[in-house]
């Protein structure tokens, strides 16, 4: 805990302000009398000290403070992640499901920012009472915090309406805000209480630069042609981007304040006139009788890491969307309806889109879409990640393949199995009833599947490398690698850390799937039923991306890796895909020169791919290597006892005096037997495969220990980290080297983090959430 905040605990909060107040005048510092302005003055503050765990769906009682809108919206007691609902809930998407003030008391949102009169902490807004409950009661300076504050995922939240506060204050007096972290400086307090007793004024809506007016009436205008054919595609590249944080390529900046990011959305009116947004729960519900437009709007609010998904247009993407969808050869001859069975099933309604076209969309940006299955609409990810392995790689089949032009008529005549659970339900029976139908059509499919194959299994369609799309050299969305964190994910590019257990190859129905089961399909608004459908059938899709990987092996190989893959598992559910029912009889057509043909075949992805293998997060060959191949090298106990995501700051200084620093990320792999099943996953963990992974960068939006280390004291650290043998060996280890809830440069080191982590990702970072740092 910094020594000013204990010191402030002599001074009651009034006292405090004029005292900041004076100290202001007497040192020539600009009027401290003066309104401050919210997106100047404000915002910053909220981004750097609020917005960690408030933003998104997952903010606690869904105050999201990462704009002006959701903080004037409030708080409501609703939470939004609800995995025991029986009945879907109303929707509360910012800047969607309601438009003002009134509207969001309407949903039962209540204000954080009342009137105000003077300081008086009765008659202070909650926000301004919460602040001053921290100051009353500042954090204690011990780790672990006291277990008053509690830090678990899914803690009852409180959330009290003013006429409730004293009551929660004086039960909860460590709840101040920030919650369980560090106290806000006395300057930074001292300007949020002037915006409050200011008035609260807002800043008014922000003018878009002319160029950016220019590139929104130009997309505009190609998004809303007359004709069936470009109808049909922007209704493809709205249902496949309408999550997607747009921006335009030629116009992008890397400073933070001048990032401008952008989403596709359906409006009532044309372009030149104001939005009027349509909110489905799902981007391909139907959007009403009356006439609709696809429109540009300029996003709103703080960048967060666990839902920021940026995707570039520019003149040469306009250009590609041409060359895919507006082909002399492709004709389309009707729009597809919106009827549920019809518009949640892309084979059927996109049928008269070439396979090959959608094929390459989703190819040119695998990253971005296999990030949508991580991130998607949802932040945090869903109740479907507990399907995914710890770490795996992922490659895709070459578009160019012979087996990919047969797929189309292929696809035309399974279209019917192909059909995802993307409808909630009322019960979790009915839930289960509506999986058994659908596990069975995916039977039926899997058995067309196999015949389909069987047809084709010619020495044109062997399993080889060919296979494999290898970017054409130059797309390195070839390859990527996928973290599982417990309840959230990240996606990157290339292969990072060393030969994982498992790998998907995916073809375009597979990734076509995982967008409208996991993406456009998911509602994390839905019930029980709808959020169980989502999990079970993801289980199919895993095993199908991981049977693709086990068919290129020799045949006496698959049964043998399929067992070390599903170990435990029942009979039944390794017989559900690879069952000899579901087997490519296929002999592969790769000649495997090593006796680990599973791991043999990893390294032959990587040679495929080639200069299309991105490589910038592989580990600098430097005179650190030998540390880093200590750490990976590590198996079991030590690996266990570190979080499963650790962000390690590693600083130096030149002989001048100049520190400069670095960012690593250490991730855990956590050892299943298998993760087919949907509960139990703590019978099923093998602590001694835990491993970890070390890579350059920030890996994860939710880290759960941040290390900082000097370069001389590196080795040490590592020396450590190895040695771990016992929870009382990581308390010491965080002792020396962390950086915990109540380390008084808590705050200061965040923000160094965020700006070492901007440096490397000038468009693709965003404030981390905090709420799930660990006090251990």
């Amino acid at each position: 805990m910094p020594q000013r905040e204990s010191d402030n605990m002599r001074w009651n909060f009034p006292v405090l302000l004029a005292a900041c107040l004076l100290s202001a005048k007497a040192f020539g510092a600009p009027d401290p009398l003066a309104v401050p302005d919210f997106r100047q003055d404000v915002q910053p503050i909220l981004d750097h000290r609020c917005v960690a765990c408030h933003a998104c769906y997952d903010a606690p009682c869904q105050l999201n403070l990462a704009s002006e809108e959701g903080l004037r919206r409030g708080a409501s007691q609703t939470k939004v992640y609800d995995s025991a609902r029986l009945l879907p809930a109303d929707p509360t998407r910012l800047f969607v499901d309601a438009q003002t003030e009134q509207e969001w008391r309407a949903r039962g949102f209540h204000s954080v920012l009342s009137p105000v009169d003077g300081v008086a902490a009765e008659n202070a807004g909650l926000l301004v009472r919460l602040l001053a409950l921290k100051r009353q009661h500042p954090q204690p300076p011990q780790s672990p915090l006291p277990g008053a504050l509690d830090l678990t995922l899914n803690r009852p939240w409180q959330c009290p309406q003013p006429e409730q506060f004293d009551r929660f204050a004086a039960k909860f007096p460590l709840s101040g805000m920030p919650y369980a972290l560090p106290g806000l400086s006395a300057d930074e307090e001292s300007l949020l209480l002037r915006w409050f007793n200011g008035g609260a004024p807002a800043s008014g809506p922000e003018v878009l630069a002319a160029p950016y007016v220019e590139r929104i009436a130009r997309w505009e205008a190609f998004l809303n042609g007359e004709t069936l054919q470009e109808q049909l595609m922007s209704r493809y590249l709205y249902e496949h981007l309408f999550h997607a944080s747009l921006y335009f390529e030629d116009l992008a900046s890397t400073e933070q304040e001048h990032r401008q990011f952008f989403r596709l959305v359906r409006s009532r009116t044309p372009p030149g006139q104001a939005l009027s947004i349509i909110a489905t729960a799902r981007p391909y519900e139907d959007p009403g009788k009356k006439k609709f437009w696809y429109r540009v709007d300029a996003l709103r609010g703080t960048v967060v890491a666990k839902s920021h998904l940026p995707y570039a247009w520019s003149p040469a993407r306009l250009e590609r969307y041409r060359q895919l969808f507006l082909a002399p050869g492709v004709a389309v001859t009707k729009l597809p309806s919106y009827a549920a069975a019809e518009a949640s099933n892309p084979f059927v309604s996109f049928m008269e889109l070439p396979v090959q076209s959608r094929y390459r969309f989703l190819l040119d940006d695998a990253e971005f879409f296999i990030g949508g299955f991580i991130k998607g609409p949802v932040c945090r990810g869903q109740v479907a990640l507990d399907v995914i392995d710890d770490r795996f790689w992922v490659v895709f089949v070459n578009p160019d393949h012979p087996l990919v032009e047969r797929t189309a008529q292929f696809l035309a005549q399974v279209s019917e199995e192909l059909r995802l659970p993307s409808s909630a339900v009322p019960t979790p029976l009915g839930g289960l009833i509506t999986w058994q139908k659908y596990s069975a059509m995916y039977s039926k499919y899997l058995k067309a599947r196999r015949n389909f194959l069987m047809e084709t299994a010619d020495d044109n369609v062997r399993p080889t490398l060919d296979l494999i799309w290898d970017g054409e050299q130059t797309n390195t969305n070839a390859g990527l690698t996928v973290f599982r964190h417990f309840d959230s994910a990240t996606v990157v590019r290339g292969f990072v850390g060393s030969t994982p257990k498992t790998a998907w190859v995916i073809s375009y129905s597979l990734l076509e799937r995982i967008h409208y089961l996991l993406v456009a399909g998911f509602d994390v608004f839905g019930n029980t039923g709808h959020q169980l459908n989502s999990r079970l059938y993801m289980d199919f899709l895993r095993m199908e991306g991981e049977f693709n990987f086990i068919a290129m092996l020799p045949i006496a190989d698959r049964t043998k890796v399929r067992d070390y893959w599903y170990r435990e598992a029942s009979i039944p559910v390794r017989e559900r895909v690879y069952g000899m029912s579901t087997y490519s009889t296929a002999e592969t057509g790769i000649n495997f020169r090593t006796g680990d043909s599973r791991q043999e075949l990893m390294g032959l992805f990587a040679g495929r791919l080639g200069k299309a293998l991105d490589r910038s997060r592989e580990l600098p060959a430097n005179a650190d290597s030998a540390l880093w191949s200590r750490l990976e090298a590590i198996r079991g106990r030590a690996a266990t006892l570190l979080p499963e995501v650790s962000v390690l700051m590693v600083h130096e200084q030149d002989a001048a005096g100049r520190e400069s620093q670095a960012l690593y990320t250490l991730t855990r792999d956590t050892g299943h037997t298998n993760v087919a099943s949907l509960f139990g996953e703590e019978k099923r963990l093998l602590p001694a495969e835990d491993q970890l992974s070390v890579t350059p960068g920030i890996i994860g939006s939710y880290p759960n220990a941040f290390f900082r280390v000097s370069r001389a004291d590196l080795p040490a650290f590592v020396a450590q980290v190895t040695s771990l043998a016992a929870e009382a060996d990581y308390h010491e280890l965080v002792a020396r080297y962390g950086i915990g809830r109540s380390n008084p440069d808590f705050w200061r080191r965040s923000d160094e983090i965020l700006q070492l982590y901007a440096q490397r990702e000038p468009l693709g970072w965003g404030i981390l959430d905090l709420s799930r740092l660990e006090s251990r």
